[in-house]
């Protein structure tokens, strides 16, 4: 399994962004390996439509409605594992959605987190040591 953070799945869908092959070439290898969680969905509908464009939200949020993309709702222990974690880590503000994507990557013991934010996601020490891409490719 894959847990996507919101700046992978911004460049799995931009084109012209600089990450965007090697994520695509990841997602379409198995795209049912990949989890969206609940937290980023708000960033990422935000982003796609200030950043790339009303036809690119448009789309994400179709390919949500249908199915496209798998998404985690998770339970309190995420949120309990996340508050943990900006705590643990306090000096990298990691913030709500960060502790949110890492605590559901260790729940699900998945083996990879779709991430372009290096500086909190590198810096981090999760359970199982997921795989971060497209870095890790």
């Amino acid at each position: 399994m894959i847990v996507a953070d919101t700046g992978a799945l911004i460049a799995l869908i931009d084109a012209d962004d600089r990450h965007h092959r090697p994520l695509r070439s990841a997602f379409e290898t198995d795209p049912a390996s990949w989890i969206l969680p609940w937290a980023i969905l708000p960033e990422v509908d935000y982003l796609l439509a200030t950043r790339v464009g009303a036809l690119a939200q448009e789309a994400f949020l179709s390919d949500l409605a249908t199915g496209l993309y798998a998404v985690e709702w998770g339970d309190g222990a995420d949120l309990e594992r996340a508050n943990a974690l900006c705590e643990q880590y306090r000096d990298l503000r990691l913030g709500l959605v960060d502790g949110v994507v890492m605590a559901m990557a260790e729940r699900l013991e998945d083996s990879a987190i779709a991430t372009l934010d290096l500086r909190h996601f590198g810096a981090v020490s999760l359970r199982g040591a997921p795989k971060l891409l497209p870095r890790d490719i």
